[in-house]
C-alpha cells in the first residue's frame, strides 16, 4: 500500500510581492516556476529537480523597485510549505548532506531538520555578494534565500563553497547541494519507527 503523498499549498501577499506555492515532497522533481526573475526561477527549478520535491510557484512583486522582496518573500513561502508538509516528521530520515560540483565550483550542504531553525554559510568570494547575475539576481541573495528558508522550515542547514570562480556556477552549485541535502533528509526510511530523535519530537 502506498503511503499518502506530503503536500502543502500556501499564498502570502504584503505591499511588497504575492507568493503561491504549491509542493509535493514526495514528487519527481517536476517544475513550474514564475517569480519574475529568470535567474531565481532557473535556480527554483534546480532545486526542483534534484530535490525531487515538486514545486509550482507563482510570485508577483516590486521587481520593477529591485528583485529582493520577490526573492525573499519566495524562499519564505518555500520554508513554510515544506515544514508544513513534513507534518510531525515521523519515519523521516533527518539528516542529509550533499557534496555538488559544477565544473570549477563546488559546494557542500548538510541539513537536520531538528526542528531549531539554524543557518551557517561559508566560502563565497566576498566579490560574490556585489555581482548582478541574469541582470537582476545580485550575488548576495543566494545567502539570504537559504537563511529565509531554513528560518521558516525549522532546519539547521550548513552551506560551504569549497571552490568557485564564475558567479553562476557559484551560486548554482549551492542551491543543488541544498537541493539534494534536503532530499535525503526528508525522505522516508523504512526502518525508522516513529519521531527520530531521542526526546520524541522534532
Amino acid at each position: 500500500m502506498s503511503q499518502q503523498h506530503r503536500t502543502a499549498h500556501l499564498q502570502r501577499s504584503t505591499k511588497e510581492s504575492s507568493v503561491d506555492l504549491w509542493l509535493d515532497l514526495d514528487g519527481t522533481g517536476e517544475a513550474e516556476v514564475s517569480t519574475g526573475v529568470r535567474f531565481y526561477d532557473h535556480m527554483l527549478d534546480s532545486f526542483a529537480r534534484h530535490s525531487l520535491i515538486d514545486l509550482k510557484v507563482t510570485t508577483t512583486g516590486d521587481i520593477d523597485i529591485d528583485a529582493h522582496h520577490s526573492v525573499e518573500d519566495t524562499a519564505i513561502v518555500l520554508g513554510d510549505a515544506v515544514r508544513e508538509a513534513l507534518g510531525d516528521k515521523s519515519g523521516i530520515s533527518r539528516f542529509g548532506d550533499a557534496l555538488v560540483p559544477l565544473d570549477e565550483a563546488l559546494a557542500q550542504a548538510v541539513v537536520d531538520v531538528a526542528g531549531r531553525p539554524f543557518f551557517v554559510h561559508e566560502g563565497e568570494p566576498d566579490a560574490q555578494a556585489y555581482v548582478i547575475i541574469g541582470g537582476a539576481y545580485t550575488g548576495s541573495l543566494t545567502q539570504h534565500v537559504f537563511q529565509s528558508f531554513a528560518t521558516h522550515a525549522g532546519i539547521a542547514l550548513h552551506v560551504r563553497l569549497l571552490s568557485g570562480r564564475d558567479p553562476h556556477h557559484i551560486a548554482e552549485c549551492q542551491f543543488k547541494a541544498v537541493a539534494r541535502a534536503l532530499r535525503f533528509a526528508v525522505e522516508r526510511d523504512p526502518r525508522v519507527v516513529g519521531i527520530p530523535s531521542a526526546k520524541g519530537a522534532l
